[in-house]
């Protein structure tokens, strides 16, 4: 049952009649893991302890710096030097404390990524690197978790959700040789706003059944023209992934 303080404070959900009541409580009962508390995971985490989840892992073994200030809004200058996951839950909860707070201030490796993300409903991939992108795949193939996955650099974003097939290694079959990194080509700080609260949007979609998530499907948006596309995704049917997966668990 939502509090009396919960009903107020969701109202604008309660009567929004893709949410509801009942859309609420399953915001509430949801278990949500935020893969990198950066550019993306910030914003991301904003709304999403905003809107009720009501239990948020965030997953990240960095630091809070200056140049991450540009961007991840989510900090203060005060945080500095501070873990991000810590930092993070800090402000989180001062804005949301009905949502439990779980850090791990720690990278995802082989050895530990399935028992951590195991724990959670669905995952938001927002994080800075490749081979931590396919192995969170791997993971959320293997335990049918769905996966929302955002990307960003320069001036422009990508959003898909990935649930069976195709997956996230379909689209990327391996790291690229010669990948940028917003260190080394830089980003413009607003667009990890829009991505990162797109990212948050298909998250509430997926958790309450509303509307059409992009599940095999691709988000190109760019942010100096303002305009985005939307392009279907094939599966790889060599794709050592996904090629015998039927579909995400319910």
């Amino acid at each position: 049952m939502l509090t009396d303080d919960e009903i107020d404070r969701y109202a604008r959900h309660l009567v929004l009649k893709e949410i509801g009541g009942a859309g609420q409580m399953k915001l509430k009962g949801a278990r949500v893991a935020l893969v990198g508390m950066g550019g993306i995971g910030a914003p991301a985490a904003l709304y999403l302890a905003a809107a009720g989840i009501g239990t948020l892992g965030l997953i990240d073994h960095d630091a809070v710096s200056l140049s991450n200030l540009q961007r991840q809004v989510l900090y203060a200058t005060g945080d500095i030097d501070r873990p991000k996951v810590e930092a993070a839950a800090g402000h989180l909860s001062q804005i949301n404390p009905h949502t439990d707070y779980i850090t791990h201030n720690l990278r995802l490796t082989e050895d530990n990524a399935a028992e951590i993300l195991g724990a959670y409903d669905l995952v938001i991939d927002g994080c800075d690197n490749f081979p931590t992108r396919l192995l969170v795949n791997r993971v959320c193939q293997a335990a049918g978790i769905p996966l929302v996955s955002a990307a960003l650099g320069r001036w422009s974003g990508q959003l898909a959700v990935f649930e069976g097939a195709p997956c996230y290694q379909c689209l990327v079959p391996e790291v690229p040789p010669d990948a940028e990194t917003c260190e080394r080509v830089g980003v413009v700080g607003a667009l990890a706003g829009v991505m990162g609260s797109l990212a948050a949007l298909e998250a509430v979609k997926l958790v309450t059944g509303a509307g059409t998530a992009l599940k095999g499907q691709l988000m190109i948006f760019d942010g100096l023209t303002m305009q985005s596309r939307v392009v279907g995704l094939a599966q790889d049917p060599a794709c050592p992934v996904c090629t015998n997966v039927a579909g995400g668990r319910n």
